[in-house]
């Protein structure tokens, strides 16, 4: 079950208002269960621009490579660096430790769609 804590698109991520305009964005748990074992993550830059559904960086699994794409729009403040060290955490905890990107979103209005 998806927390009802957050925002969920059609492709499997998720957001979380975090405080005012600060959002954390992860994929939910059958997104990361369909990926199969995430074997790599490669994340957006911190002070990345990022547009609404445009790429937030790409996860591979021992099944495929995947893009990741932001359900909000706007700046990059933090990427979750222990990803790039144990990127099953995608897997084992996809609500929690397992999050990819913190935004300062430029538009909150993204929320709605």
């Amino acid at each position: 079950m998806n927390p009802t804590d957050r925002r969920y698109t059609k492709q499997h991520e998720w957001v979380l208002v975090e405080s005012g305009e600060i959002a954390l964005v992860g994929i939910t748990a059958f997104a990361a269960e369909s990926l199969g074992d995430v074997v790599f993550v490669e994340l957006s830059e911190i002070d990345s621009d990022l547009s609404q559904f445009g790429k937030m960086g790409e996860i591979e699994s021992v099944k495929a490579v995947s893009e990741l794409y932001s359900p909000v729009g706007g700046r990059v403040i933090e990427k979750n660096e222990d990803l790039l060290e144990n990127p099953q955490l995608v897997n084992d905890s996809p609500y929690e430790s397992g999050w990819i990107i913190r935004v300062k979103m430029s538009n909150p209005q993204d929320l709605d769609t």
